[in-house]
């Protein structure tokens, strides 16, 4: 898995998840924002997308064939290194590797020439969008109704998130046959 489980930028403001609670003291702010950065990491786990692009890299097996970071929509691959079984590490030129990103955002690497690496580590940038604006509606209004859901259900309570959340993130869910999401 990508080594940037981190959100990044938020797609929903303080001041929005405030104005849905209905909060007007600014108090709680460091509680809202946590619960803000933990509702955007469930749906993000959830539609299986990071939502604002930002930085990561992973390493992947080499056993043959294109490798594929397993983080989702994929906006470019920055570098590519070999990672050899005894320790080290070569960065390989732009030319010694070719990076295919489908329209889904799917990425896959074909490295030409792999020695005697075993793993190789991919530095990418991957999210739907570059800022919050560009995020669907439907998504942002999801993160905002399971930050007070999860701010309701701070002390114990709360049971199963609103079934409405679901819906609003169901069209950008991205579910594969026998694979990964």
């Amino acid at each position: 898995m990508a080594e940037n489980p981190v959100p990044g930028a938020s797609p929903v403001s303080l001041n929005e998840a405030r104005g849905w609670l209905r909060m007007g003291a600014t108090i709680d702010d460091a509680v809202v924002a946590g619960l803000i950065r933990a509702a955007t990491n469930i749906c993000e786990a959830f539609i299986g997308r990071w939502l604002i692009v930002r930085a990561a890299e992973e390493l992947v097996p080499l056993d043959g064939g294109a490798v594929r970071p397993g983080v989702r929509p994929v906006v470019a691959v920055d570098t590519v290194a070999l990672l050899l079984p005894g320790g080290g590490e070569t960065l390989l030129d732009e030319a010694a590797y070719r990076v295919r990103i489908g329209r889904d955002g799917d990425a896959s690497i074909l490295i030409f020439d792999r020695g005697a690496a075993d793993r190789a580590r991919i530095a990418f940038r991957a999210g739907m969008a570059a800022e919050a604006n560009g995020i669907p509606e439907a998504i942002r209004q999801g993160i905002v109704r399971m930050t007070q859901h999860l701010h309701e259900a701070r002390d114990g309570g709360g049971g199963a998130p609103p079934a409405a959340i679901a819906a609003l993130w169901q069209p950008w869910r991205r579910l594969t046959l026998g694979g990964r999401p």
